[in-house]
């Protein structure tokens, strides 16, 4: 039994010490033993624990940081001018603003979302901008790091001289069954089976139309899920107003909050719904395709899967990041979507508290989706595949057959593993600006994936068939590429969706008052409207109180300026600051990130000289051999013809030395 140590003391009981030792939660504070998981498991598998080791280390640095940037919003929630103006009474309680739907909804005061714009304070402040510079260069590092980790065990592990070309020849077995035509490979000389261009294009087209539809279908999702926030927000507006039993937080759940909570709770649910569809939808048309080797089979389906993850999982937080609240118009002037439902705006204290909402229930919901998918499941299914012979003596049901009943991991098994961290990286690097503490989640998710995916490795799943790898692939270049995006999706979170730049705007162009320059911003934030201009479908059925006058979240003209509803020059003036901003940061980030990839070798030095002393020594055996030989045929005789060979053979020598 792999939770005892063998009988025999001469047996390594490796099944046991990596039980013992490494899938235990309780030694989460122990490093790997990757070179016992090497040997029991294979390369590929080592390769993949070493690498989400090293990830876990390099998120700790990031979740201090992040945690210091949360708490330092929160030290400073009671000094944020901001939120102090739209709770006071006098300021917030008298600022009437406009309806947020159209007929139902009625007038309301700003002071209402007081709890809301103080908390919007944990993530929308001076330490957002530090953050998101500061993951932009901790993702270089980390890839950077990773390399000389992975150059390491290259070494240590004997793969330095492993070529990924020997697997490019080996064929699948399934390319060689379904291919019957044959012709002549030019790099072994052998005759072996090919697909001819024309099916292979007929193929690829209906794989791409394939994947083309499903990454509609997502987009179709999205779309109903904003018309779902479209469609009830009213609902939830006139809910809370005349409901008393939810008035006490009603400060604290707002219509907007309660809308994007369950809009988010429903948007997971679409997306582990079309995912569990397109995995199986994927390993199809990749199948169809007929892949000539493993490894091209392997990184077709990894494109495909992941083209299809990032749309699936980051759409709905693209478009509140980006979209939502850009686009609303003005009163009497809204646009809609479908001629049917007014855009969504944002809350007045800005749309980030609904990014960390949705990037929250979206990431918390696939950790703790995905860790219950991995433990419990396989355990359920190894429980109910064992039922029969649970009470059979071990002579009958030997420990041979109890493993052999375990659950396959499968070809594919470590694809998963790699794609499920990939999101996560995804996650806690393209829209970390707007929530600091999704490196610390990250971290403790980390901390538990390891010692779920070893538990279940060493107790759930047969023994996979070991294989070599030096790295972790295709993957590399997709972590790559995200966090170059990484940089670029997290200016324009600080330009676009947090208020960081009109506030600096405020401050050195707008304010009047020197000793508290922030005073004031909400008015300057906010422009009026004369209630007599709504046209009719969006005017509010009652307006008891008759107010004249009521405010929205932009900057324009107000009624009685020559140029009515027009934008003012402090909205110019404002864009033109985002963008500046935008250019600035990516060059800075850029510069950084290329000028610490320059810094940091690829492979260390000592490794590198390991390696080239390995290689001279190789080349000085096999010379000093030939060389013997030499010596040999010259006592013999034959020497003019073998003198030349002699000083042939010194002169190779002596140029191996000088290399």
């Amino acid at each position: 039994q792999y939770w005892k140590k063998a009988s025999d003391p001469n047996c390594d009981s490796e099944r046991y010490m990596l039980y013992m030792e490494w899938a235990r939660f309780l030694r989460f504070y122990k490093e790997q033993p990757l070179v016992l998981i090497r040997k029991y498991y294979g390369e590929k598998i080592g390769i993949y624990f070493a690498w989400l080791g090293f990830y876990t280390e390099m998120l700790f640095l990031a979740a201090v940081v992040g945690l210091i940037c949360f708490l330092y919003g929160l030290f400073t929630m009671d000094e944020n001018m901001s939120s102090k103006e739209i709770c006071d009474p006098a300021i917030g309680g008298e600022i009437i603003m406009c309806p947020l739907c159209d007929r139902d909804c009625e007038y309301w005061r700003l002071n209402t979302t007081c709890e809301s714009s103080q908390y919007s304070h944990l993530f929308d402040n001076v330490a957002t901008l530090f953050f998101a510079i500061f993951m932009g260069i901790w993702v270089t590092l980390f890839l950077e790091f990773w390399k000389r980790r992975q150059a390491r065990l290259k070494y240590e592990w004997d793969l330095v001289d492993f070529e990924e070309e020997q697997q490019q020849l080996q064929l699948r077995p399934e390319y060689e069954a379904k291919c019957t035509q044959k012709k002549k490979n030019p790099i072994t000389q052998e005759m072996e089976p090919y697909l001819p261009l024309t099916s292979q294009a007929v193929r690829f087209c209906i794989s791409g139309a394939t994947v083309l539809f499903w990454v509609s279908l997502i987009i179709a999702s999205m779309i109903a899920v904003i018309v779902y926030r479209l469609a009830v927000y009213a609902a939830f507006a006139s809910l809370m107003e005349n409901t008393q039993t939810l008035q006490p937080i009603s400060g604290l759940l707002t219509p907007q909050l309660a809308t994007s909570v369950t809009a988010s709770c429903l948007n997971f649910v679409i997306i582990m719904i079309l995912n569990f569809f397109y995995e199986r939808i994927a390993i199809w048309i990749t199948d169809m395709e007929i892949p000539r080797t493993h490894m091209e089979y392997e990184n077709r389906l990894t494109m495909k899967m992941f083209l299809f993850q990032f749309v699936n999982y980051y759409s709905s937080c693209f478009y509140v990041a980006f979209f939502k609240g850009k686009f609303v118009g003005y009163p009497g002037a809204y646009t809609y979507m479908f001629n049917r439902w007014r855009n969504e705006e944002c809350d007045p204290a800005g749309c980030l508290i609904e990014l960390t909402t949705q990037l929250t229930i979206v990431m918390a919901g696939k950790q703790i989706w995905g860790n219950i998918q991995e433990a419990i499941v396989p355990w359920i299914c190894n429980w109910w595949g064992r039922r029969k012979a649970r009470n059979n003596p071990e002579n009958l049901y030997s420990r041979w057959e109890q493993d052999h009943d375990l659950q396959t991991f499968g070809a594919l098994g470590l694809f998963y593993e790699y794609l499920e961290m990939v999101i996560q990286f995804g996650f806690i690097t393209l829209f970390v600006a707007s929530f600091p503490l999704a490196p610390l989640l990250a971290l403790m998710n980390n901390i538990l994936e390891i010692r779920v995916d070893s538990w279940k490795l060493t107790t759930q799943y047969r023994r996979p068939v070991a294989a070599k790898a030096h790295s972790i692939g295709v993957w590399q270049e997709i972590l790559n590429g995200m966090a170059i995006l990484s940089v670029v999706t997290n200016a324009f979170i600080v330009a676009f969706t947090s208020d960081m730049i009109p506030r600096l705007v405020y401050y050195y162009a707008y304010s009047e008052n020197e000793d508290s320059p922030m005073s004031g911003y909400i008015n300057n934030s906010l422009s009026m409207f004369l209630i007599s201009d709504f046209p009719e479908r969006n005017e509010p059925t009652e307006n008891p109180e008759n107010f004249v006058i009521c405010r929205y979240r932009d900057y324009r003209y107000p009624p009685d300026h020559e140029r009515k509803y027009l934008h003012t020059m402090q909205f110019w003036h404002i864009l033109a600051a985002k963008l500046a901003f935008i250019i600035i940061m990516e060059h800075v980030v850029f510069i950084v990130k290329f000028f610490v990839a320059w810094m940091i070798p690829d492979v260390p030095a000592d490794v590198k000289a390991k390696i080239k002393r390995e290689k001279y020594l190789t080349q000085k055996i096999l010379h000093e051999y030939e060389l013997e030989k030499l010596k040999k045929r010259l006592c013999q005789g034959d020497k003019q013809a073998t003198e030349k060979e002699f000083i042939a053979t010194e002169g190779r020598m002596e140029l191996s030395r000088a290399m």
